[in-house]
């Protein structure tokens, strides 16, 4: 835990001396209230001393005051640094991890775990440091006052600490499951609302609301746990502190009456008793803190953990040399062998082809063939088993990952838009993009039509993913998004699946008119999409079996003349007008 307060120890420090002022002036309080008892029996005036006592009350106060703001801000400063590490981590992760992991949980981890971080990195240290100090000068004065009434009182805490120690652990536990139970909230959230459509249409609400129900019940019984826990800890304090009043008002009556003490000693006494209170519960706190805080920070760094990928240079052994120009690049697996996992199938077998550049490529091959996985190793969205992807005659793990990505333009297969404007969704992967090119890409997207219906244009938002588009329109932003970023690889996975039969002519036309220029890689299932292709590469369980022209493959390869035959079993669906969603 030292490594998220050490950035800020001095203002910890600083927040800590003015705890610790604050308690020595408490500890003065009984003393001087000892001297005032004393001089009550003779003629000494007693308004110094009042004043005296009053002046000790107003500082302790002030100096806790302004020690619990320096403390909080820099409880707030921690989180901050937390949260802003962890997200630019979680971001950077490897696509696979993100895969094994669950959103929601992931998220939870930057909000509601982060947020106990608070509590042990800044008032649990100084809880425990001022509370320990306090402790120790109380105990002192104590037994300087008399040795038998600190005997007894030592005997009753001792008990009741030895019963906390037991019951620590237990808050740890409680409080991790009570954090794994919202991190299971968090992801029944993501899921519902990812696919909210899905939800309603299927009449799963009572459904996806039982299982959210069950999270949110699981961390209500952890919760519950570790409020018991705490629970029995306070009150075991003011346990231990009401029977050594008790011990000590018996044991000390009759010290008094023995005349062994006077009274002024056992009035003191008994007002160190009461404020050996506030350093037990600040020790207490800071140990609950830390059982909370443990649980945090286990899960926190079970996050740090996962695998990310190195965005700022190389990491594989060749030489990094910076991109070639604007030239169209060229793209080559030799023997390329993948799986998702050590424990699944393999999903390429010893893939082998060459794409030339420019001009347009088309995969194509039953579902599960592998042509998706190609676009993945492409970006290295994944890490191949065996054999080389290369892009421009080099192994991709040798380019810098953001040299690689930025020559690369890629439309997903379910074309993704981002929560925001259409404005910012177009330049999401060009944001220096100039409003000439900005204007240039919708027109040649085809996408006036949606701007001009907008109510305000490009500044109007379109929603959690897109809601507010047809999926037609979604397919065209995302490639308006490709094209803006000017690649010399552009990658589309069923880029045109969404739209009607005019508007799929009319991106055909601006694939084609980019392919002069560009290098473009399709995965397509339309007949109409591949005969304009360049070349076509016909795949199949995880193998390249041929490569050629629409016509030589309908005359040579069986699996793609039987493919052409049945039209790849699509038909252009009718697009959803703007307006009806």
């Amino acid at each position: 835990m030292y490594r998220y307060f050490r950035p800020h120890r001095r203002a910890i420090a600083l927040a800590g001396l003015l705890t610790l002022l604050g308690s020595v002036s408490g500890l003065l309080q009984p003393l001087a209230a000892k001297a005032l008892v004393d001089r009550l029996g003779g003629d000494d005036s007693i308004a110094g001393m009042l004043l005296l006592l009053t002046a000790l009350v107003v500082l302790g106060s002030a100096m806790q005051s302004v020690g619990a703001y320096v403390l909080e801000r820099t409880a707030e400063s921690v989180v901050l640094a937390a949260r802003r590490t962890l997200v630019g981590r979680l971001l950077r992760l490897r696509l696979s991890e993100v895969e094994r992991a669950q959103p929601g949980d992931l998220m939870s981890r930057i909000t509601s775990d982060t947020t106990l971080l608070k509590a042990v990195t800044t008032q649990a240290v100084v809880s425990a440091f001022t509370g320990g100090l306090t402790f120790v000068a109380t105990i002192v004065l104590m037994g300087v006052m008399d040795p038998v009434l600190l005997g007894v009182t030592l005997g009753v805490i001792a008990l009741v600490g030895v019963a906390m120690g037991l019951v620590m652990p237990k808050i740890s536990q409680a409080t991790e499951r009570s954090q794994e139970a919202v991190g299971v909230m968090s992801t029944a959230l993501e899921r519902a609302f990812g696919a909210y459509r899905t939800v309603k249409a299927s009449g799963a609400e009572a459904r996806e609301t039982a299982l959210l129900d069950e999270a949110a019940r699981e961390a209500w019984r952890n919760g519950v746990k570790s409020a018991k826990w705490q629970a029995m800890t306070w009150s075991s304090i003011g346990l231990a502190v009401q029977i050594s009043f008790l011990a000590v008002l018996g044991i000390g009556g009759s010290r008094v009456a023995s005349g062994a003490i006077p009274v002024s000693t056992l009035v003191a006494f008994l007002l160190f008793l009461f404020y050996l209170f506030d350093p037990i519960g600040r020790l207490v706190e800071a140990a609950q803190q830390y059982q909370v805080g443990a649980a945090a920070v286990a899960r926190i760094t079970r996050a740090e953990l996962l695998e990310t990928e190195d965005i700022e240079g190389a990491v594989g052994t060749g030489e990094p040399t910076g991109r070639q120009g604007t030239a169209p690049a060229t793209v080559a697996f030799e023997d390329v062998t993948f799986r998702y996992g050590d424990d699944l199938p393999h999903v390429h077998h010893g893939v082998t082809f060459e794409v030339p550049g420019p001009g347009m490529t088309a995969f194509v091959g039953p579902s599960g063939a592998g042509k998706t996985t190609v676009f993945g190793l492409i970006e290295r969205f994944y890490e191949v088993s065996g054999g080389r992807v290369l892009v421009d005659g080099r192994d991709v793990r040798d380019w810098p990952l953001a040299e690689l990505r930025a020559a690369i333009g890629y439309v997903e297969q379910d074309a993704p838009v981002l929560s925001g404007t259409l404005r910012e969704n177009l330049l999401f992967a060009a944001p220096d993009a100039t409003e000439e090119e900005l204007r240039e890409v919708i027109v040649r997207a085809r996408l006036e039509p949606l701007v001009a219906g907008l109510p305000d244009g490009l500044e109007t938002p379109v929603g959690h993913r897109g809601s507010k588009l047809s999926g037609g329109e979604r397919q065209r932003v995302a490639i308006a998004r490709a094209l803006l970023r000017k690649p010399r690889l552009l990658l589309l996975d069923e880029a045109t699946s969404q739209l009607d039969a005019v508007n799929e002519l009319a991106l055909r036309d601006v694939v084609a008119e980019v392919s002069r220029d560009v290098t473009v890689l399709v995965v397509a299932h339309r007949l109409s999409t591949v005969t304009m292709a360049d070349r076509i590469v016909v795949m199949d369980a995880g193998l390249v079996r041929a490569v050629g022209t629409h016509a030589e493959l309908v005359a040579d390869d069986p699996l793609y003349a039987e493919l052409a035959s049945t039209q790849f079993l699509a038909t252009a669906p009718a697009e959803t007008p703007l307006g009806l969603r």
